[in-house]
């Protein structure tokens, strides 16, 4: 929950696509974030690594944030990111380590 008492995914959607948000609180960050198969730091690599490959910059930016806030170490997200080049594009690669640098100097 934000500080105005709305998830983000309110904030961002509001009215418009309400069965979305449900969909997004509910059951992605709700039932799918909550199993306890992954913890939330590997959850959190495993979306940074699938955002970065499909090259979703809107996302990448706050799953960052949020796998360093679970634990992931800014050495691991960059060798994870390098890996990444060889599998998922050069571009896609350079524009995540971009993303990632600008929030460590924050």
């Amino acid at each position: 929950m934000t500080d105005q008492g709305q998830t983000r995914a309110q904030q961002l959607l509001g009215d418009t696509a309400p069965e979305l948000v449900r969909l997004t609180d509910e059951v992605l960050f709700g039932e799918v974030w909550a199993d306890p198969g992954l913890s939330p730091r590997d959850r959190s690599l495993v979306t940074v690594a699938a955002v970065t490959a499909l090259h979703r910059p809107e996302q990448l930016k706050s799953r960052l944030r949020l796998a360093l806030a679970n634990g992931v170490s800014k050495d691991e997200l960059v060798t994870a990111i390098t890996h990444l080049a060889f599998y998922a594009g050069w571009p896609n690669a350079m524009s995540a380590i971009t993303q990632l640098k600008a929030i460590i100097e924050e």
